[in-house]
Order: C-alpha cells, then sequence, then structure tokens
C-alpha cells in the first residue's frame, strides 16, 4: 500500500505528465536521456523528431501509443529527479533492472510495459 507522501508525490507528477506540453516534455527529455535515447524509447525513428517536439515546430503527436510512452518517461524522469543527479536518472534507464527481468527500463517503455516500468521507477526513487 502506498504511503500518503509517495501518493502524493506520484499524483502530483502524473498531473504534470499529463497536462505539460509536447514541447515541455520533450525539452526535459532531451536534456535529460538525450534526444537519441528518447527517440528509441518512444518509438519514433529519428532523433529530429524530438528536437522537432522539443523547439515547438510539432505540438501534437498523432500516434498515441508514442504520445503515451512520451508522457510516461517524462513522470518516470521527474520522479527520478526528485532525488537523483540526471545522471543517475540517464543511468537507470539504460541498466538492466532486476524488477523488469533484467530488461532495462528504456526496453520495458519501448516495448510498452509502461505500468512495470513506472512501478520498477517507485521502488527506485523510494527505496533510498
Amino acid at each position: 500500500m502506498a504511503t500518503p507522501a509517495l501518493s502524493a508525490t506520484t499524483g502530483h507528477l502524473h498531473r504534470q505528465a499529463i497536462t505539460a506540453s509536447i514541447p515541455m516534455l520533450a525539452s526535459l527529455l532531451q536534456d535529460v536521456l538525450s534526444r537519441r535515447l528518447t527517440a528509441y524509447i518512444t518509438g519514433v525513428k529519428d532523433a529530429k523528431t524530438v528536437a522537432r517536439w522539443a523547439n515547438g515546430e510539432i505540438t501534437e503527436i498523432r500516434d498515441q501509443a508514442v504520445e503515451q510512452r512520451l508522457r510516461t518517461t517524462y513522470e518516470i524522469t521527474r520522479l527520478l529527479l526528485e532525488g537523483d543527479s540526471a545522471q543517475t536518472v540517464r543511468a537507470w534507464f539504460i541498466g538492466l533492472s532486476p524488477e523488469l527481468g533484467d530488461v532495462s527500463p528504456a526496453e520495458a517503455i519501448h516495448e510498452g510495459q509502461l505500468r512495470e516500468a513506472l512501478a520498477a521507477a517507485r521502488l527506485f526513487a523510494f527505496a533510498g
């Protein structure tokens, strides 16, 4: 069962991830994770797409699955940045996660395992 502090934090971050604009989401992710990793996680073929999202050239994403992966990745990134450096957050995304069956969170999200990746991020963030 979630503690009140955990529930408040995750609820606030979830709301931010849902209400943030595409440029805001992409800008943070390209800064913390890189364009290339963000493109892989979200499932777009070209890292330049992430730059177009970040600079506001593209403000809507027509593919719901891509947008869902982008928003979930943002939510996880913000959660992890609450207690860790950008370098640690990036390492978490590319490292193998025991909670995800020794698959990286980046790959898990890319493959659509959003709930599992969120759960693994919460365990990581609140274990310390």
